[in-house]
């Protein structure tokens, strides 16, 4: 069986903390980084850019609030503020002619500067206070960004990005703008793959368990929550950076809303709290099951002559689709990765009885 642990024998530590032990995963993994590299060969402008770009950056994103909720145990309903500052901070560097490389830098530290400042109710509240702090922080960000013309232009501006190089090399068309995205996109996911084999990891795994228990244990829970609320901020705005700077390529404050904020929140629920293969399954489900059910409701309307008006052919696909994650989270609390682990779980030891749980 080509998925199988048997032969494989742990000799040293290293060989034992190795990502992918199975040959069988080194393999998939190598397989689906390469069709990503070459997607651009094979797929047209309209997959590329309408399907695989957003959900590599969507996918990005729920990483980077995965950290935060899954890795520390912190619950954050404001990310799409987070977002909003990186990129509205990018895009005004961008416009003042620093060099994209500075600007995303500029606008992750500008969403990590004032992240950690409403992170900082962590250290006193938890649980739904916290999601409350944290929503606060969505609402007071759309508000200034709004109210402020000198961030916006006002309530109804758009501001347009001019042509930009990342590494020398300009940013124009689709193709560019995707490798640019898979760029940041593996860089954060080996980041967060490598980041709970830490030291860092575990403490933030002793914190999201019990805060008390970790502070007894010398685990300080006041460095390590700020810590978990810089880096996912950090990322967060990076990737708002990428978002408005590179895909958008124009930004105005209806972008980043509390149904955003609402949607990566259920990316990183319905994906898998903790898991990094999760958060894409989550942003695929999240930004392709209403597309799909719209099609679907569609073709049956069509099929069978059923008169549905505008409005509910609007929002069917929109019940069905919170249906489905409810469906989910009855059927597999701990998410689509949790089911993909199952299914792996079982072939490791199939076809012997004992893999039934």
């Amino acid at each position: 069986m080509f998925y199988r642990r048997a032969g494989i024998r742990h000799t040293s530590y290293r060989a034992e903390r190795q990502l992918w032990p199975l040959p069988f995963d080194r393999a998939l993994v190598a397989l689906v980084f390469a069709l990503l590299v070459l997607a651009p060969l094979y797929l047209g402008d309209l997959y590329l850019a309408g399907y695989l770009l957003p959900w590599i950056i969507w996918s990005t994103a729920a990483l980077g609030l995965n950290f935060l909720m899954g890795g520390a145990g912190q619950i954050h309903l404001g990310y799409g503020a987070v977002m909003a500052i990186g990129a509205y901070t990018s895009v005004h560097l961008v416009r003042a002619g620093v060099p994209l490389e500075v600007a995303m830098i500029g606008g992750g530290l500008a969403s990590a500067a004032i992240g950690i400042m409403f992170g900082a109710a962590a250290l006193r509240v938890k649980g739904l206070y916290l999601a409350m702090a944290t929503l606060a922080m969505q609402y007071i960000v759309d508000f200034v960004i709004s109210h402020v013309p000198a961030i916006s232009g006002g309530t109804q501006a758009t501001i347009q990005v001019p042509t930009v190089r990342f590494l020398g090399v300009p940013i124009v068309g689709n193709t560019a703008t995707y490798y640019m995205a898979l760029a940041v996109g593996t860089v954060v996911t080996l980041f967060m793959l490598n980041a709970r084999r830490t030291s860092l990891g575990r403490a933030l795994a002793a914190v999201r368990e019990k805060d008390y228990a970790a502070e007894v244990i010398g685990v300080g829970t006041l460095r390590y929550k700020l810590l978990a609320f810089w880096i996912s901020s950090f990322i967060g705005g990076v990737v708002g950076a990428v978002l408005a700077v590179c895909y958008l390529r124009s930004i105005s404050p209806d972008q980043f809303h509390i149904e955003l904020s609402i949607q990566l929140v259920a990316m990183v629920i319905v994906g898998g709290l903790g898991s990094v293969l999760g958060s894409f399954f989550g942003a695929a489900l999240i930004l392709f099951a209403p597309i799909v059910l719209n099609n679907v409701i569609g073709s049956l309307s069509d099929t069978f002559a059923l008169s549905i008006s505008s409005d509910l052919r609007a929002h069917v696909p929109l019940m069905l689709y919170g249906a489905l994650i409810i469906g989910f989270l009855l059927w597999e609390p701990l998410g689509l990765a949790k089911i993909y682990a199952n299914v792996r779980d079982y072939f490791l030891v199939w076809p012997f009885r004992h893999a039934r749980r």
